[in-house]
């Protein structure tokens, strides 16, 4: 079992030096920015993105656009970035079942691109605590009672994900080893619908960033019994984490960040990461951005890319021990 150390990917700061004024600006787009979400609309990350898109655009001089093209747990739309011309003028916006997801396809020998040969990271965008929730139905405030319910329904309840091999997928899959309980799979495109279902009733359990979901948290038509962060989230700070409550296997650090096609030329990741970071100081962005319960990024590339490859490293043993299955 990987430990919770490598499980978080945490990896040392790396020291890197701020790029100089003259370097950031020797790359100019020649066209549109497309941002690629591999999500619904809707969802945390197609927020967030939104959120850079609108400022990129000032910063660049050019439109930034958002383009969702959700399916396959995030790869889908991954693999269009992973084969589009590594230019800078297509980017990929993504989240921590980038991670999940890469280990599952490959361990079912389906993994259409490599996380790390494929990508090049350039920053994260915001760091977002990832919540375990259970729709206005289900009479649990905390993991111990959600099990005790889990256990007592039959047929088995259902949960959802974005998508065989994403987050939430993994986890529950963990957190039905680690307690010995039934539930049953129902994988989404994207959080977005996810939620939906939840919202009816039709989907018992399941997980989303607090961004997009903390309006309904607010509103008691959701109900968070943890975080799978490693600290109590500022927006919640009396929902204890998943360690907390005796599951410290699930326990799972959150992000969104941006990537950019292998190849990319040098100078361009250079101006990239020197607009994002610049975004993610910037008052109104990064305003927006807390007001979402998140915390805005801005890390260098090296920082971003020993987290999110430490990450994918830790996930691929638990997927192999878990045997986890990508239909």
């Amino acid at each position: 079992m990987p430990t919770r150390r490598a499980i978080l990917a945490t990896a040392p700061v790396v020291a890197t030096s701020a790029p100089s004024p003259t370097w950031a600006q020797t790359w100019n787009p020649t066209g549109s920015v497309r941002i690629v979400v591999p999500f619904p609309a809707g969802g945390t990350t197609d927020i967030l993105a939104r959120l850079y898109a609108q400022r990129l655009t000032e910063t660049l001089g050019v439109t930034v656009v958002v383009e969702n093209r959700g399916g396959g747990g995030g790869s889908i739309g991954a693999d269009v970035v992973a084969k589009a011309a590594p230019d800078g003028q297509t980017l990929l916006f993504h989240n921590l079942t980038f991670s999940t997801t890469t280990a599952a396809l490959e361990y079912a020998g389906r993994a259409p691109h490599s996380i790390e040969r494929d990508f090049a990271p350039i920053s994260m965008g915001a760091n977002v605590p990832m919540m375990l929730l259970v729709n206005a139905q289900v009479p649990a405030r905390n993991m111990a009672e959600f099990i005790a319910w889990a256990r007592a329904q039959t047929p088995a309840a259902f949960y959802g994900s974005t998508g065989p091999g994403s987050t939430m997928n993994l986890m529950t899959e963990v957190l039905k080893r680690d307690a010995d309980i039934r539930l049953d799979h129902v994988p989404f495109r994207g959080a977005a619908p996810l939620v939906q279902e939840m919202l009816a009733g039709r989907i018992a359990f399941g997980g989303d960033q607090l961004s997009s979901s903390l309006g309904h948290i607010r509103g008691g038509t959701l109900r968070p019994i943890a975080t799978l962060a490693s600290t109590r989230a500022s927006a919640l700070p009396d929902l204890p984490t998943v360690r907390e409550q005796g599951f410290p296997n699930m326990e799972m650090l959150g992000w969104n960040g941006f990537f950019a096609p292998a190849r990319t030329p040098e100078a361009v990741l250079t101006r990239l990461h020197a607009e994002i970071a610049a975004a993610a100081r910037n008052p109104a962005t990064a305003g927006r951005i807390r007001e979402l319960g998140a915390e805005p990024g801005g890390n260098s590339a090296a920082e971003f890319t020993a987290q999110v490859h430490g990450q994918v490293a830790a996930m691929r043993p638990l997927v192999r021990e878990l045997r986890m299955s990508v239909e």
